[in-house]
């Protein structure tokens, strides 16, 4: 069994309903609630699919927030085995302040093709398929990523755009780039988002770097991988409990630098609804008692990258 057509409707199905579920928590200041609003609704979303699903990129463990852990076995059954991935809500401080960018996010692939990561911190950098493969590298030196970006794209370096989290483990990059006179563009959360916006030039951001969620740079890989762009992470282990989990996990390189062809094999599809614009879709708008959600969708077999509208009817 292949990842079909029909299959990709119904992951658009699940994040839809998952986002849906969120938008009575909009503004509440409630991320708990919002986010097992969410992760519940997902889960029973992915069970009326015929699958033999397990997730391999859980969400919760280190927000203690409710989860659809690890090795979890999800699907009525059937002759597709899948790997699931997921963050049913990314950006749960957005919704909970009614702040743009927050998203119900899914990845799957075929059985074996989807890293499983873990709930640890990941090394970052994604950039654009039109810069050249060897033109950046996790192990660059960052004023060289810069200067390679901007001669292959004929720009000055003034004009380069960089964009990480507004964090303080970040200051030193972030100093760097002022001295470079790079521009920045600086969130506050959502790095699956942040990743992704190198995947087109309206959103005017040359590259992607810094520290974030390993699941969520899982995530983003699976994404840029239909569009062809370059990702690459390292995780990070800063106690005995994460180098445990990850070599139990069967991780025996703890330094070991992936690039996308080994976080992500094979085909995938990947789905992101909005719950609150931001940069990649519209949130949950309400109109004649229909919920009218967007989402982006990836299928890697079909060059599919595009946004799909999507209403479903208030019940009452």
């Amino acid at each position: 069994m292949t990842l079909t057509k029909e299959l990709i409707d119904k992951i658009i199905t699940v994040t839809s309903k998952a986002a849906i579920s969120c938008n009575k928590f909009i503004g509440k200041n409630d991320k708990i609630n919002a986010d097992k609003a969410a992760t519940d609704t997902m889960r029973n979303e992915i069970n009326k699919l015929e699958i033999n699903g397990e997730v391999v990129i859980g969400e919760g463990e280190l927000d203690q927030a409710p989860m659809l852990y690890i090795g979890e076995k999800l699907g009525l059954g059937g002759n597709l085995t899948i790997d699931i991935a997921v963050d049913p809500l990314e950006g749960t401080n957005f919704v909970a302040k009614n702040l743009p960018g927050a998203l119900s996010v899914i990845s799957i692939a075929e059985k074996g093709n989807l890293f499983n990561a873990p709930e640890t911190y990941m090394d970052k950098i994604a950039v654009s398929k039109n810069i050249p493969y060897d033109a950046t590298d996790l192990d660059f030196p960052l004023e060289k990523n810069i200067r390679n970006i901007a001669e292959s794209l004929n720009k000055d370096v003034k004009d380069i755009t960089a964009c990480l989290l507004d964090r303080p483990r970040h200051d030193k990059i972030i100093d760097k780039l002022k001295r470079m006179n790079v521009k920045m563009k600086l969130i506050s959360d959502g790095d699956i988002s942040g990743a992704l916006m190198v995947t087109d030039k309206k959103y005017d951001v040359d590259i992607f770097l810094g520290i974030g969620g390993g699941p969520e740079g899982v995530l983003a890989a699976s994404a840029i991988d239909a569009y062809g762009c370059k990702f690459q992470g390292r995780f990070l282990f800063d106690n005995d409990k994460d180098i445990a989990r990850a070599q139990q996990m069967g991780i025996k390189d703890l330094k070991k630098k992936y690039n996308l062809k080994e976080i992500i094999k094979g085909d995938s599809i990947f789905c992101a609804t909005g719950i609150t614009t931001g940069d990649l879709v519209n949130g949950i708008n309400i109109k004649d008692n229909k919920y009218i959600t967007e989402t982006l969708v990836t299928h890697k077999s079909s060059n599919m990258c595009k946004i799909v509208i999507r209403e479903d009817t208030i019940k009452t």
